[in-house]
């Protein structure tokens, strides 16, 4: 199913964030107190997930393995919360997996909760949301770059919203591996990298700069490691500058070779993949045409509980995301909320039985509110081009398992559904996407007409071995007799998602 949604958290409720990132996995534990988020306990463990891809797409044994004991023992730090109290979040490294569920069944295991990916620009959004938390509230703009371990993000924000976000393929385990493999770091293998890494970062810079911010913050731990060098020689006071830069990366090349760097400010945990880093931001330092770069102790992790407690308090970037998309694609909203009433009348009233949340709910009335998106493309097969749409969307605040799901319900929604389509979305999810697109098909069948005339009183009831009997007054039947034939064909449709849908009996 979708990410349990967090509902009324209470003054003195304890909430979580695990970030998975390429290079390290983080597990952060607050309370929220008095209108605030209290951070009480912090885990952090060196994964390196990113130095496991191999070529195709699969992961190292000895990188899964310490990937599953990290979460194992995250997941006995908050074994005893809740469901919808932690978010877990997996990014760039499981974002490159051919095939990321055969990680994400045991990794969910060990740590005891759903785990999501979610897409590079939304990791960009997420980290925005942890540093400008973390920041002193300012009205100017601001740009922030975090170097990951297998993908860099770039936001221009204001406040506590991203207004730009960019995330390339460029980090610094992957740079590192592919500049600096065998450890040798010599002045033209820096040149190579750094001209490849500008073809990646020519994409977006011209229009960064002309967008301008009035200070830069640097995330993670990339950029905390270059600031703790250039401290510790005096190279600078505070932060990260050009000239301190420079002199890091003379050091690099003085050393020649990462077994040999002897840098005060270096932990030996960082010297492996220090190189690929510090290339990276020498990069962007010209690109961008930086002159200094603060840096700031929150991150992704720090994001995600404000995302959580953002969710709880109504302030939910997915509601603002579905609502872009009806404005966008010109729907019809008079058809869509006579469609999502029904819908969600039918699901009140089977809810309890077929065991469906909240969360759930709200997932019914989003794909209520975008199920004729795809008529903007044509009507024919539109069911099928809406699913395209929101599947490759950028769509703030979803995961890539929330878009599969929501995708997959409006692929399913219209027409003899495609049983391959259920079959693709992650084992827990389809039994979600099997019954929420059984409501949407029957909400969007009884309002075939469009019309503002209002539907009689309709029961809907769950049986064994997937039936479910609706009930409507007979003499409303008869008196449509295109409806009635539209449930005669729809209970032969709904064989393929293997429902069995019970039907009123003709007079």
């Amino acid at each position: 199913m979708a990410a349990p949604t967090p509902r009324g958290i209470r003054d003195g409720d304890t909430i979580a964030a695990a970030d998975l990132g390429s290079n390290s996995f983080h597990l952060v534990v607050a309370r929220y107190a008095k209108g605030e988020l209290r951070v009480i306990d912090r885990l952090r463990e060196t994964v390196r997930l990113a130095a496991g891809l191999k070529p195709g797409g699969t992961l190292t044994q000895e990188r899964r393995e310490a990937a599953l004991a990290c979460l194992a023992r995250f997941g006995q730090r908050i074994a005893d919360f809740p469901m919808g109290r932690v978010r877990a979040v997996a990014t760039n490294a499981v974002r490159q997996l051919a095939h990321p569920q055969a990680f994400l069944l045991p990794a969910e295991t060990a740590l005891g909760h759903p785990i999501e990916i979610v897409s590079g620009r939304e990791e960009a959004r997420l980290i925005y949301q942890g540093v400008a938390h973390g920041l002193p509230l300012s009205e100017h703009k601001r740009l922030v770059v975090d170097i990951g371990g297998g993908s860099t993000e770039f936001i221009i924000g204001r406040g506590y919203e991203a207004l730009e976000r960019e995330s390339v393929q460029v980090g610094c385990i992957a740079s590192t591996l592919r500049f600096f493999g065998d450890g040798k770091i010599t002045q033209r293998r820096w040149q190579q990298a750094r001209s490849e890494i500008a073809v990646e970062l020519q994409q977006f810079g011209a229009h960064y700069r002309e967008r301008g911010w009035s200070e830069v913050i640097g995330s993670s731990g990339t950029a905390k490691a270059i600031a703790a060098i250039a401290q510790a020689n005096g190279w600078s006071d505070g932060g990260i500058t050009r000239a301190s830069l420079d002199q890091t990366r003379a050091a690099l090349l003085r050393a020649g070779n990462a077994d040999d760097l002897d840098l005060p400010g270096l932990s030996s945990d960082r010297a492996a993949v220090i190189a690929g880093g510090v290339a990276i931001l020498d990069t962007i330092f010209d690109t961008f045409e930086i002159a200094q770069m603060q840096v700031c102790d929150t991150a992704m992790r720090e994001g995600l509980l404000h995302d959580m407690v953002g969710r709880a308090l109504q302030k939910d970037p997915r509601h603002t995301s579905v609502a872009g998309l009806a404005e966008r694609y010109g729907v019809d909203t008079n058809q869509a909320a006579r469609v999502g009433r029904t819908a969600l009348k039918l699901f009140d009233q089977i809810a309890a039985e077929w065991s469906l949340d909240a969360g759930t709910r709200t997932l019914l009335a989003w794909a209520a509110d975008i199920h004729e998106i795809g008529l903007a493309i044509a009507h024919s097969q539109h069911h099928v081009h809406g699913a395209y749409i929101v599947a490759n969307s950028d769509l703030a605040g979803f995961s890539r398992q929330e878009q599969q799901l929501l995708a997959a319900i409006l692929r399913l929604h219209r027409r003899k559904p495609d049983a391959a389509t259920l079959r693709a979305l992650p084992a827990r999810m389809q039994p979600v996407a099997q019954r929420l697109t059984t409501l949407l098909r029957l909400g969007v069948l009884l309002h075939r007409s469009h019309s503002e005339s209002a539907l009689p009183d309709i029961a809907l009831r769950a049986g064994a071995d997937g039936a479910v009997a609706i009930e409507l007054p007979r003499k409303w039947l008869d008196q449509h007799p295109l409806t009635r034939v539209d449930l005669e064909q729809e209970r032969d449709y709904l064989r393929h998602l293997e429902m069995r849908l019970i039907l009123p009996k003709a007079n």
